[in-house]
């Protein structure tokens, strides 16, 4: 079976990118220089595999589907070389992969997990030089959005405690085979220098994060009950009557160091 050939599988969330122009775009942003270590996640049917392919001469790709890994091995003779990393991503140790340097991710991600994809990269954060997606607009939305507004949540300040996050364009549904019913988006991800981030307690951060939001509705007062009292709140600047939205990520950073400091905090199940 060739590429032309496959399938695609609604259960793996499969939307195959088919359209040139949008191809083209797509690697004019990730601009791929010489040396550098290249790592598609989900290459499908190759509409980003072969072109970063021949431009690059080299990449990894990590594909979860087995009826596919045939047909890109054989596709890739004579173009470049192919390493084919036959794994879901999610089991994959990115540090690992990435050795004793540093990769560039790129991908049309499944939507159906797209948010586990980028939580698992983040814990990878300091292998990664930058990470350029296809993803569901609405979760670029979210991944980009500024506080005060419905997209705000749990996703945007912690993807944005770590990395700057910068949404590209937008690509419409028939631009993939088989349309999805959703417009798409290129986002670049840029992970943070070391320096950068004021994270003290990743653990810490990630809970106080969780609880804020799991009942967005409620005051921070209430939904961080057991987590943080109002006293805890008000010492660091913060409102206990205010909604998690409503606080910037600075705000959950210093919260978060506040409670590892001083030990008030009791564990988020």
């Amino acid at each position: 079976m060739s590429l032309s050939e496959h399938r695609h599988k609604k259960a793996l969330g499969q939307h195959f990118l088919a359209d040139t122009e949008v191809v083209e775009r797509i690697i004019r942003a990730i601009d791929p220089k010489p040396g550098e270590r290249l790592v598609e996640i989900g290459p499908g049917a190759g509409a980003m595999t072969f072109p970063l392919l021949r431009r690059h001469g080299a990449l990894t790709v990590i594909e979860f589907d087995r009826d596919l890994i045939a047909p890109l091995r054989a596709a890739a003779e004579g173009v470049g070389a192919l390493e084919i990393v036959h794994r879901d991503v999610l089991q994959v140790d990115l540090t690992a992969l990435a050795g004793e340097g540093r990769i560039r991710l790129v991908g049309n991600l499944p939507y159906n997990i797209s948010s586990p994809i980028l939580f698992h990269a983040l814990e990878h954060a300091g292998s990664i030089i930058d990470m350029h997606f296809m993803l569901q607009k609405e979760v670029v939305d979210r991944m980009a959005a500024a506080p005060g507004g419905k997209d705000y949540g749990r996703l945007s300040v912690m993807l944005q405690a770590y990395c700057r996050v910068e949404a590209l364009f937008v690509v419409p549904p028939d631009a993939f085979r088989p349309p999805p019913k959703v417009d798409s988006a290129i986002v670049r991800v840029l992970p943070r220098a070391a320096g950068e981030i004021a994270v003290v307690d990743r653990a810490r951060f990630a809970a106080v994060v969780k609880a804020a939001f799991g009942q967005r509705r409620k005051t921070l007062r209430n939904a961080l009950s057991g987590v943080a009292d109002a006293a805890a709140m008000q010492a660091v600047g913060i409102d206990p009557g205010a909604r998690a939205e409503q606080l910037a990520v600075a705000d959950f950073v210093r919260l978060a160091n506040s409670l590892d400091a001083d030990g008030t905090a009791a564990s988020v199940q």
